[in-house]
Order: structure tokens, then C-alpha cells, then sequence
């Protein structure tokens, strides 16, 4: 193997260690020691810049053609909404997904997340994570081409070399001139590795790959709980220098047992030492292809203009009236409905505020009729209701005035508050008659258990029985007006209830 693959064993300075090992939480081995020239530093973060181009994932991951944007899928390969089948589980299988472009920056990091599932207690053959000089889209290595120039983090699944190290994370790298050892599960080219069983777990496993500062780290999530930072340690890979652009990818492949590979995301992103500008977005383009957008750009500017030309031509009257006033803006918009619900809600008060005042004006009425009534009868026929039961009724009559005179105002000042208020915190006052309305329907109840009160009880039931007959006339409270008058309270009521409705689900509608 070229010597620029050989990992060599010895502690880097503090630059290179510190931040890596504030990032995994393990304690430095033992022989570390200070860096050369002073102490250990504070660790200093990268800037981390998500990179859209060399990432996918769901929903809505594949466009109407069954492509995945910026991304190039072959083989047996399956893009749908939410995931990538790399490969399903069939014998003899292999497919891949590659970016289209290659990547300008030198450091980055990479999260993915994919499933490993299958019937059988033993799975094959795996899945490869990439960063290649030029893409590998079919080969023998885990789906993808072997002889390749950069770095490939193998899920291997199948103990090939018969050593029961399988499951495993196997770090490979490559400068494009070596054969991997698939017998041997490529143990003799491994520069780092790790056991874990990612197969048939119930969340998805999340391998973070981190390329930075000429240091390679593999952190796993090992599927077995939904948090997505449960991370641990898998591999750390020092001094390790890789192409300064490179395709990322990713690749899987069934041999004679299978499984299917399911990658849910893989997301880039591009790592800028503190104190480095990052490359500005227009640099990731090629310099033929910026040409080619600014010709196309140039063109469409003058089809438009001459668009302009000629519609100005066939239509002088609308010349001077630019075509913005036709429409409505956002803030515009927000506006109109803010005073059309004003609007209705000033609209329903007032509608509700004559009810309120039909129902004063019979309240008194019935009021007056009864008070009327029981001075004529009380002087006729003594004993035919208890003066208390008389004078009870009365003041519970008089409350349900008091109540309803009470809510009418407070429907007046809701009214006001409507009309002189112009934002939303002006319908409180709709919400402050709702106490008003619970009220009169308590009353409303008092009046009715009252009456039948006033109706059962005429005399004491000790002495009923010593009562005498009662004259055929109308008594001053007889059957019908009883009934008349609690036919009226339960359409009122009945009516009050319907319209309180309606106005509650008018308010939420509004809000």
C-alpha cells in the first residue's frame, strides 16, 4: 500500500486533537501529553454550511421522471418518495447512487441514514459509504467499482474470511492502484474498524462520517433508540490525506444471501476552519457552465423586453398604470380580512344586542302581567298562594332583569370596542358576554324550578288535607298561564342557545 495510506501511529499536536476529543467525550490515551510549543487550546468549532447538491432526502425525494436531484442512481437501485432501495433483497444485486458534480471543498462531514433488513439471521453482503476521485457506479466492491482513488467506510455484513467478526464498519482506503481483498473481508487493507450490528433494528442506524483537518472519524448510532445524537465511537483515522474533490456516494450489493438496503438520507456538509472564508456558492459552478446560464440569462432579459414592447403597443390605455396595482399584496391582503371579520363580528353584536333588547322588553312585560295579576287575585281569594312563594317569584323575576339589563350593557361596550378598535384584541369583548350568558341561563333555571314550586305548593302539605275545595275559576296562576309562560322561557332559551353557537363558531373561524 503507497506510503500516504499508511496510518501512522502517533499523537498529533493540540490543534489537530482537541476538538475531535471534545466531540466524542473520550479521554485522550495515556502518553498524550501537551502539544509542542505550548498547553492544550480551547476547542474552536468548524463552520458547518449544509450542502443541498450533494444530499437527498424525504419526502418528496424523487422529481416526476424518477430522478433524485443532483443525484445519478444505477444498477438495481430504487428511488421512491421517502427512501433509496440501494438494493432489495434478491440474490446477486447491486445498485448505487452518486452525486453528479464533484465537491470543492476539502473538509466536510457527512450523515447517513439507512436501514439493514432481512428474514435470515445472516445478512449479505453490506453497504459502502464513498468519497472517490471519479464515481464508481458498478464494480465487485459492495456494489460499486474497486481500484478506486479515495476512502470507503463498508458496512459488511458477511463474515467472509469465516473469523466471526461480522457485522463490522471497515474503514478502506485507496489510491487507485489497489485490488480489495474481498475474501478477507478486506482486513489486510483496513486502516480502522469496528464490530456493530446494524441489521434489523427497530429505528434506523445513523453513521456520521467527519473528514477534517486530514482526520477521519466514524461515529455510530446503533438503531436501538430514536434519538437521533446518541452517537458513539466506531473509528478514528489520523494523518490521512484524500483527493481535494471527490463524488460522494453511497452502494450496496447481495451475494447468495440478501437483504434490502434502504438508505433514508445522506446529508453534506462543507467544514471551514475558524478564520477561513467559505467559497462564495457561484465558485461551485463550472466556468463553461456560468457562460452558458449568463447567454441564457441575456436571452430571456430580451424576449421579455420585447414581450414588454409589443403588449405596451396593443394596449396604449393601460400605458402609466403599472401591473402591481392589479394585485393584492400579502400585507394587503391580511388587512382585508382583519377589517371583513371585523365587519361580521360588528354586524352579529348588533344583531344580537336587539334580541337582547326584545327579550328585556318581554321580560318586563311578563313581569308587569304577573305582578298585575297577583294584586287582583291575592285580595279575592285569600290563601291561594303563600305571600312568600309570591314575593320570592317576584325577586327572582326582578334579578333576571337586573341580569339581563347587565348583559345588555355589556353588549353595548363590546359594540363600541368593535367599532372604535381597528386590531384583533377588539373582540375580547364578545368573550366577557359569555359570563353574562351562563348567568341568565341559571336564572333562567331559578325562574322555572320557582314556578313549579309556586304550582306544587299553594299550602303547606300538613294541611292539605283540612283545605277546602277549590272554586271552578281561574286561580291567579292557573295551568295555561304556567304553561304559556314556560313554552315562552324554553323558545327564548332554545333560540339563545342556537345563537351562541353560531357566534362561537363564528369567532373561531375568525381567529
Amino acid at each position: 500500500m503507497a506510503a500516504r495510506w499508511v496510518q501512522k501511529r502517533r499523537w498529533a499536536g493540540a490543534g489537530e486533537r482537541v476538538l475531535w476529543a471534545a466531540l466524542l467525550l473520550l479521554p485522550l490515551a495515556e502518553g498524550t501529553g501537551q502539544a509542542e510549543g505550548g498547553g492544550d487550546a480551547a476547542p474552536v468549532a468548524p463552520h458547518r454550511r449544509f450542502e443541498y447538491k450533494y444530499s437527498f432526502k424525504g419526502p418528496h425525494l424523487v422529481q416526476g421522471d424518477g430522478a433524485v436531484p443532483f443525484w445519478v442512481h444505477t444498477g438495481n437501485a430504487i428511488p421512491s418518495a421517502d427512501q433509496i432501495r440501494i438494493t432489495p433483497s434478491l440474490k446477486s444485486q447491486r445498485g448505487s447512487v452518486w452525486t453528479k458534480s464533484k465537491s470543492i471543498f476539502e473538509y466536510w462531514e457527512i450523515e447517513v441514514t439507512f436501514r439493514v433488513t432481512g428474514r435470515g439471521r445472516v445478512g449479505a453482503d453490506g453497504l459502502a459509504v464513498w468519497f472517490t476521485e471519479e464515481q464508481g457506479l458498478e464494480g465487485p466492491v459492495f456494489g460499486a467499482a474497486d481500484n478506486w482513488n479515495g476512502v470507503g467506510v463498508f458496512f459488511d455484513s458477511f463474515d467472509n474470511d469465516a473469523k466471526k467478526n461480522n457485522p463490522a464498519v471497515v474503514i478502506v482506503g485507496n489510491n487507485g492502484k489497489l485490488h480489495y481483498d474481498h475474501q478477507n473481508d478486506g482486513s489486510t487493507q483496513a486502516l480502522a474498524s469496528c464490530q456493530r450490528d446494524f441489521r434489523n433494528k427497530p429505528y434506523p442506524v445513523r453513521a456520521k462520517i467527519t473528514y477534517y483537518q486530514k482526520t477521519l472519524t466514524v461515529l455510530i448510532n446503533n438503531g436501538f433508540t430514536p434519538d437521533k445524537e446518541d452517537y458513539e465511537f466506531c473509528a478514528k483515522i489520523e494523518s490521512m490525506v484524500l483527493p481535494p474533490q471527490g463524488y460522494f456516494g453511497i452502494s450496496a450489493a447481495t451475494g447468495g444471501l440478501a437483504d434490502d438496503h434502504d438508505v433514508l438520507s445522506f446529508l453534506t456538509f462543507q467544514l471551514t476552519e475558524p478564520g477561513k472564508e467559505a467559497p462564495p456558492p457561484d465558485a461551485e459552478i463550472p466556468e463553461k457552465d456560468k457562460e452558458k446560464y449568463q447567454e441564457q440569462f441575456e436571452h430571456f432579459q430580451q424576449e421579455l423586453d420585447k414581450k414588454k414592447e409589443e403588449f405596451q403597443k396593443e394596449h396604449p390605455d393601460m400605458e402609466g398604470h403599472p401591473t402591481e396595482d392589479l394585485y393584492e399584496t400579502v400585507s394587503d391582503r391580511e388587512l382585508r380580512q382583519i377589517f371583513e371579520g371585523q365587519n361580521r363580528i360588528h354586524l352579529e353584536i348588533k344583531q344580537l344586542n336587539r334580541q337582547l333588547n326584545m327579550i328585556l322588553d318581554e321580560q318586563r312585560r311578563y313581569v308587569s302581567s304577573l305582578t298585575d295579576e297577583i294584586s287582583k287575585r291575592s285580595t279575592g281569594v285569600p290563601g291561594q298562594v303563600s305571600q312568600q312563594g309570591i314575593d320570592i317569584f317576584v325577586k327572582t323575576q326582578e334579578e333576571v332583569l337586573k341580569q339581563v339589563g347587565e348583559m345588555k350593557n355589556s353588549i353595548g361596550e363590546a359594540l363600541k370596542l368593535v367599532s372604535g378598535i381597528q386590531h384583533a384584541g377588539s373582540v375580547g369583548g364578545v368573550y366577557e358576554t359569555t359570563q353574562h350568558f351562563n348567568d341568565i341561563k341559571d336564572h333562567l333555571h331559578v325562574v322555572k324550578r320557582d314556578i313549579e314550586h309556586l304550582v306544587q305548593r299553594n299550602v303547606p302539605s300538613n294541611e292539605k288535607p283540612k283545605c277546602p275545595e277549590l272554586p271552578q275559576f281561574p286561580s291567579c296562576l292557573s295551568t295555561t298561564h304556567f304553561f304559556v309562560f314556560v313554552a315562552v322561557q324554553t323558545l327564548l332559551f332554545i333560540g339563545y342557545i342556537m345563537y351562541r353557537s353560531q357566534q362561537e363558531a363564528a369567532a373561531k373561524k375568525f381567529f
